[in-house]
Order: structure tokens, then sequence, then C-alpha cells
């Protein structure tokens, strides 16, 4: 009897070791979810004090002459040019004279913005997207509707990039903006709506905008958890 006492307490003594192992473990684990998510949390704090900071810059830059360009600038720091008479002919991709103008005004003054020490690190990608509506008068399905809006979009977004790239005050920066000026067309994938319906004039616009690092430096964290 008294040997069965003494192999119970054994296995007593066994379970409550076990029981402190995967408590130590526990708090081993909890101790690294927290740490992660004090580095996520502070990374997200840096990007939207840099998203704010940058907003801050570009209205600064830009407010008087958002009206006279139809442009507006977006919390996320898109720059939209919404003025369809102003920028293309119908179905066409050559730049009016007009946008022409507004670009020679607006490009050089927004690649020093981004340029500057503060953002230029922290910049993975500078993306012109070209817009349309979901209107296409020759095409007999949505599939074709969609493909040959596409085809402008891109068309669009391209000659836009190609524009930007080519003037002159920009040329001290063109090795930086080569690594990350992209043209992207959207076709009608992200119509402007009003009352819930397509607003065709604002769905056809153009638009820059900044893409951050900061998908990268989280990915990063998550594969250095692993």
């Amino acid at each position: 009897m008294k040997h069965d006492t003494n192999q119970w307490v054994s296995i007593s003594d066994m379970m409550s070791g076990l029981m402190l192992v995967f408590l130590f473990i526990s708090i081993g684990y909890m101790i690294q979810v927290e740490e992660e998510k004090e580095k996520i949390q502070n990374i997200a704090i840096a990007y939207k004090q840099g998203k704010t900071a940058l907003n801050l810059a570009l209205k600064k830059e830009f407010e008087k002459d958002l009206e006279e360009w139809n442009a507006e600038i977006l919390d996320n720091n898109t720059i939209r040019f919404k003025s369809p008479d102003m920028l293309f002919e119908t179905g066409k991709s050559d730049i009016k004279d007009k946008f022409k103008d507004i670009l020679d005004n607006f490009f050089p003054r927004y690649i020093r913005i981004l340029t500057n020490q503060s953002f230029r690190l922290d910049i993975d990608e500078i993306r012109i997207e070209g817009h349309t509506s979901s209107s296409w008068d020759t095409a007999i399905n949505l599939r074709e509707r969609y493909i040959n809006n596409a085809k402008l979009s891109q068309n669009r977004a391209f000659q836009v990039l190609d524009y930007c790239i080519n003037v002159d005050e920009v040329q001290d920066n063109l090795d930086w903006l080569i690594t990350l000026f992209r043209a992207n067309g959207v076709s009608f994938a992200k119509p402007i709506k009003v009352d819930g319906f397509e607003n065709a004039e604002l769905s056809r616009r153009v638009e820059f905008r900044v893409i951050t690092k900061i998908e990268d430096k989280i990915y990063k964290i998550i594969e250095a958890s692993k």
C-alpha cells in the first residue's frame, strides 16, 4: 500500500511538472505575441504619422491649384484629376494640351515632395491609374466593354507616365523614378458612385497614388517570428 502511495505521488509530481512546462511555454508564447503585436502597432503608428504628414505636405503645396485643375487630394494621398473634358478626347488616349500644362506644373512639385527625406525611403511605388466609365457604345456585352475600357485606361495611364517622365525638371530624379513609376489601367473596376449608382463623368479620371513599404515591413516581422 505504501508503494502504491509513493507511485501516486510520483505521477502527481510528474503531472505538476508538465503543467509548469506548459505554463512556461504559454507565457513565452504570450510574451512573443505581445512583442510582435507591439512591433506591428509601432509600424502602424509610424505609417499613420507618415501618411498624415504627406497629406499635409500635398495639401499645402497644391491647395491653391486644385479648383483650377478640377482635382482633389484624398485622405489616402491619392491625387485625383476628375475632369474628363480636360484630360482626353472621348475614347482616345492622347493627352489634351490643357492637361499637359497642368502636368508641367504639377509633376515637378509632386516629385519634389516625394523625394523629401521625410518620405523618400518609405515609398514603394508611384502609380498612375487610368479609370473609365463602364460604357462603350459599340461593345456587345459586358466582357467586351471591360476589355475595351481596360485597353483605353492602360493607354491613358501610359501616356501620362510617358509625358511626366520626360518633364525637364524631374530628370535629376530619373533613376529613382524608373524604379518606382508605374502605369496601371483599371478599366471601370473602381467606378465613382453617387447615391449607389455609377457617375460616368466622375468615373473617367486619372489618379496619382503613392504606395508605401508598410506591407513589406509587416511581412518581414511575420517572417522573422516564424
